[in-house]
């Protein structure tokens, strides 16, 4: 029985549509992770986006809870409901369907025998105390006395502290009193025997700054069912990780620790701990978030981390994380296809983790073992701190380490040390507003709609000014300085997709610096004096055909990198200008100086095709059918612009090309570094950059020949390193027939030597007169401009040369150390050099003559 499948074709059939499951990283600056159904419509929620022409949808949405406000991490492995990726069935209404038939639908489909079938006696509804109506409506499906009435902590919902809300009703399972006993397993308790299978939020109030709840004029329907719950459930298990979603797992890490999973055993936590974080991290790895020191890849590192140490309480001493991911695709991949394609470059991302951490791990848990023998009530939050930076144990892995041990942590000394270190050590990403959160752009919106973009066939334009912001986004009648314009139609490309927006002018005389999206509007800044209601004259800034032919050169760039370095190559991330390019993506290991040759040879061969650039748009599932590569996680229109080059790079892309690859001109890789650990950045220029590069180059050819005096720069170089070669042995001929004969004094048959040299090793001359004396203490001086350096060394003598340079050095005004053999020192008191030597001298003394 395919539940998740069951579920979706029900509200197909009730003229719901299939919405794809969004990405796991939101189009949303206040959340870190997609962690509920109902974030990719939450503009449509909230008013900022229309309401589609089909106002009812439904979906299976992959979410994911560890991190920021909604965290499961804890919980994870020692629960039988908690996982950090879960599946959301849902089904939404906007304005459309209410209580009424979301209760039925929900009903129909619980307990109707061709769907779930769940039997009445086993099922229970929850809802607001003060939502009557709800009361009324249930009635027709459930008994009374199986409607439970609790406060707005369970049973009321809210997207933010203003904003849109409601109440809500649950539907909960009776898992039985066999099995559940505890005094908490009781409607509203904490234990487990009633299971929450499905959330219905009525989304029927707007509350103001005030706190006020006004009713919405037009309610509307989110709902949420967690598969993981519902698929245990039909699979008579009370224990979500004993279904079919993860016994495939759990079985196979039996396989590699060599002991089958054994729920009673007291390391069975562990074994649903790797089963859970395999599905998080490889989900993540899938979609392009890779392992980082901050923000969601940090996320990525600290469940990754976790999962490793949970096979290293089960014996695993290498990496064994990978090795679980065709076990993952056998079991998601059929949903999720790009989890196939994908999972060479997973196993490797995953493999490299793993040997960094194992690499650390051992002599992380020595410390740790060795803190703990302190027998404390409280870890050292220093210690803490030093797993943390030294050998890679994220801070919740050590809480959890410590839980286990019912010890508390120092958090507040750990915290002192992140920041002493903060420099270094970046705090965990944190959402960010932006003008979004200020400006006036959803009452632009709802006056104007989206205006018309008119850049792809047209660089000028005549245009209305529609509405007008000044720099803190506030909608205006006129602007005399700088500030924010609406057209009607406008040229100006708005960045997006790693292509910066256009500049130009309007007018003649009015500077548009950038052009920018905000709510689907494209909206450019200005310098200059507007009003609204006139008409202009948009005209895009020549650099527009540069960042044309850098954005091109991206696309055939990533082609160029999948030939040669194999398919898992997937974007990271990009940016194109007027100068040059950037592409980030996805690959274990820096490139060699042949694989960059053999990608830039590539592109430069593809551009003398003088292929066409061909743009089509289509619908979504048209240009996914044609082979064009779409970017995960990106949002795509029920159309899109699919853009080819040749049969070998083709992409859905809304930005704006060359016509034809031969515009691009020549192309160069100028660098390749790592940005984080699995991603690699290639920099390039084309078009007028690469020509200017090319030009200093010739230029600074030119220079060299001349500085050589030689037309061939390789003959030139390898002459004049020749004779740099001969002037330094003569060099050394020459300090060594001037080196200074040093006199030794010997005291109870120990050679000592204390002098100023003007040239020479010192360090040379140490060790001539430890290999030419027995028994010998060695002080030497050299001045160097106004400093001096000090080295000194002792053999079979009671002279700790350590000691010796320490008492000597503050003399000269400097200091230094070393061995009880070898020391040296730097002064920057050249003056004092006679005084340093007489005291050296008289230290040597007191020390041989005791």
């Amino acid at each position: 029985m395919n539940i998740r499948e069951q579920f979706l074709d029900f509200f197909v059939s009730k003229g719901h549509k299939l919405v794809a499951s969004s990405a796991l990283v939101p189009d949303d600056t206040t959340l870190m992770f997609t962690n509920a159904g109902m974030v990719q419509f939450k503009n449509i929620f909230t008013g900022d986006a229309p309401i589609p022409s089909t106002p009812r949808v439904t979906s299976s949405q992959t979410c994911l809870r560890a991190g920021g406000k909604h965290n499961d991490l804890d919980n994870v492995g020692y629960t039988a409901r908690h996982h950090t990726l879960f599946e959301m069935l849902g089904n939404f209404s906007f304005a459309d369907y209410f209580k009424e038939d979301a209760i039925a639908y929900a009903w129909e489909f619980i307990t109707e025998p061709k769907y779930l079938g769940l039997p009445l006696d086993k099922l229970w509804v929850t809802i607001h105390h003060s939502d009557d109506e709800a009361y009324q409506l249930w009635q027709k499906h459930i008994s009374k006395d199986r409607i439970v009435r609790f406060g707005d902590a369970d049973n009321f919902w809210q997207m933010g502290d203003t904003g849109p809300c409601g109440p809500c009703s649950e539907i909960f399972y009776d898992q039985g009193a066999e099995d559940f006993n505890s005094p908490e397993d009781k409607m509203g308790g904490e234990g487990d025997r009633f299971l929450e299978i499905w959330n219905l939020v009525f989304m029927q109030y707007d509350r103001d700054a005030s706190g006020n709840l006004n009713p919405l004029p037009k309610p509307s329907i989110d709902t949420g069912m967690g598969l993981e719950r519902v698929v245990a459930i039909k699979e008579g298990k009370n224990n979500n990780y004993h279904s079919s979603l993860f016994m495939p797992f759990l079985e196979k890490i039996g396989e590699l620790v060599g002991t089958p999973y054994d729920y009673k055993a007291s390391n069975s936590a562990s074994y649903r701990v790797i089963a859970d974080h395999l599905r998080s991290c490889s989900f993540l790895l899938a979609q392009g978030v890779n392992f980082d020191k901050e923000g969601r890849g940090y996320v990525l590192r600290r469940i990754m981390r976790r999962a490793i140490r949970h096979g290293y309480l089960l014996g695993l001493r290498k990496p064994f994380m990978y090795q679980l991911v065709d076990t993952l695709v056998e079991v998601m991949g059929g949903q999720y296809d790009y989890l196939s394609s994908k999972a060479e470059s997973i196993k490797t991302s995953m493999k490299l983790e793993e040997e960094r951490f194992f690499d650390t791990i051992d002599a992380g848990i020595k410390l740790f073992t060795q803190e703990l023998e302190k027998k404390s009530e409280i870890f050292d939050g220093v210690v803490a701190f030093k797993l943390y930076d030294t050998y890679g144990f994220p801070l919740d892995l050590t809480q959890d380490m410590l839980r286990e041990k019912n010890i508390a942590l120092d958090i507040e000394s750990f915290e002192s040390k992140m920041q002493a270190q903060k420099a270094q050590s970046k705090a965990a990403w944190k959402g960010t507003g932006d003008a979004l959160a200020v400006g006036d752009f959803r009452v632009l919106k709802e006056s104007f709609g989206v205006n018309e973009f008119v850049g792809y066939e047209q660089s000028s334009t005549q245009s209305k000014v529609l509405a007008l912001l000044n720099e803190s986004f506030e909608q205006v009648q006129s602007v005399t300085t700088k500030g924010w314009v609406l057209l009607d139609k406008t040229p100006f490309y708005a960045e997006s997709g790693g292509q910066v927006g256009d500049t130009g002018l309007l007018n003649a005389n009015i500077k548009v610096l950038d052009t920018k999206k905000f709510l689907d509007m494209n909206l450019s800044e200005f310098e200059g004096s507007l009003e609204v209601d006139i008409r202009v004259e948009a005209k895009v800034s020549s650099s527009r055909l540069q960042i044309q032919k850098h954005h091109s050169a991206t696309h055939l760039l990533h082609s160029a990198l999948r030939e040669v370095l194999g398919e898992h190559i997937a974007q990271a991330g990009s940016l194109n200008d007027d100068k040059r390019l950037r592409f980030d993506f996805s690959h274990p290991q820096a490139m060699s100086s042949q694989e960059i040759e053999a990608v830039e040879a590539w592109v430069n061969n593809k551009i003398t095709t003088n292929i066409a650039c061909q743009t089509k748009v289509m619908s979504i599932a048209d240009a996914k059918n044609s082979g064009a590569t779409a970017l995960f996680g990106e949002k795509y229109g029920d159309e899109v612009r699919v853009v080819s080059m040749g049969s070998d790079c083709v992409e859905l892309c809304a930005g704006t090309h060359v016509s034809n690859i031969s515009q691009i001109g020549l192309f160069m890789i100028t660098k390749e570094s790592g940005v984080s650990a699995g991603v690699r950045r290639v920099e390039a220029i084309c078009g007028d950059s690469a020509i200017e590069e090319v030009r200093s180059i010739r230029d600074s050819l030119t220079q060299i020949k001349t500085e050589l005096k030689n037309q061939n720069p390789i003959v030139g170089i390898t002459k004049l390193k020749e004779q740099i070669k001969t002037l330094k042995g003569e060099l050394q001929t020459a300090l060594s027939s001037s080196k200074k004969e040093l006199v030794a004094t010997e005291i109870n048959n120990i050679a000592m030597i204390v002098d100023e040299v003007e040239n020479g090793d010192i360090k040379e001359l140490i060790d001539d007169a430890k290999n030419r004396y027995p028994k010998v203490a060695i002080m030497l001086f050299q001045k160097k401009g106004d400093k001096v350096m000090i080295a000194c060394g002792s053999k079979e003598s009671p002279i700790k040369a350590g000691d010796w340079i320490k008492a000597i050095a503050p003399i000269l005004g400097g200091g230094g150390g070393g061995r009880p053999d070898f020391a040296q020192a730097g002064g920057k008191d050249a003056s004092k050099i006679t005084e340093a030597i007489e005291k050296s001298k008289a230290y040597l003394l007191a020390v041989l003559e005791e």
